[in-house]
């Protein structure tokens, strides 16, 4: 491994990468999420638009299966996925407007049905691999908190007790712990705040980082099921 991550006990891949090199708008990418005791938790399938300086995006698709152990669903709406750069390839973190890089941001528009604008997941061990015969995989370890937004209401973080309860249990290093305690403070207040990724003209509108790549989406034939 060439870059630092949290160490994440197996069957957590091990072949895996910071950065999908040769990955192209189009391709399927399948973000499959963990939980730090290398339970298996969401698996949300998507389709690679591409990257700018805040990170790689993904356009989940409104009707895609989304499922967990025990559990599963079909999403109500389309939404946008973005992935902050974790191989050093952006100057910090400055395209998103927050220093860590520990998290991964769904953003929704007026589409979905109960109002979620922002669900930012306090995530490490953030990294990718390739599938076969095509398209990519990319995993995270869910640390619990969650930055959320709704429409018409004030952002908060979700899941704090969760977080409480899983530290003991899971073991989680107290390093670890206090760094992701941060970055979720660290990313309620710059939604709050309207910063970088998170800002938006008004709460019940869809961030202005994301509205372009919505925009590209569904203009693409390959990645709009509608």
């Amino acid at each position: 491994m060439s870059w630092p991550r949290a160490r994440i006990p197996a069957p957590f891949p091990a072949d895996v990468g910071p950065a999908p090199e040769g990955i192209a708008p189009g391709d399927l990418v399948v973000a499959r999420a963990w939980k730090y005791d290398a339970a298996p938790h969401w698996v949300v399938p998507g389709v690679y638009l591409g990257s700018d300086a805040a990170g790689h995006w993904i356009f989940q698709a409104g009707g895609a299966f989304v499922a967990r152990p025990g559990a599963g669903f079909f999403a109500a709406s389309d939404a946008v996925c973005l992935v902050p750069h974790q191989d050093g390839s952006a100057s910090g973190a400055a395209g998103t407007g927050v220093s860590t890089r520990e998290w991964v941001a769904t953003f929704y528009d007026e589409g979905h049905p109960a109002g979620m604008r922002v669900y930012v997941d306090v995530s490490t061990a953030i990294c990718w691999r390739r599938l076969a015969p095509a398209g990519w995989e990319l995993n995270s370890v869910d640390m619990d908190l969650d930055v959320v937004r709704t429409a018409g209401a004030e952002d908060f973080i979700d899941d704090e007790d969760e977080f409480t309860e899983h530290s003991a249990v899971f073991g989680y290093p107290e390093q670890l712990a206090g760094s992701l305690r941060a970055a979720a403070d660290e990313l309620l207040a710059a939604a709050r705040a309207g910063e970088g990724v998170f800002a938006a003209a008004e709460r019940t509108t869809v961030t202005h980082a994301a509205q372009g790549w919505f925009d590209a989406a569904r203009a693409a034939p390959s990645s709009n099921p509608h």
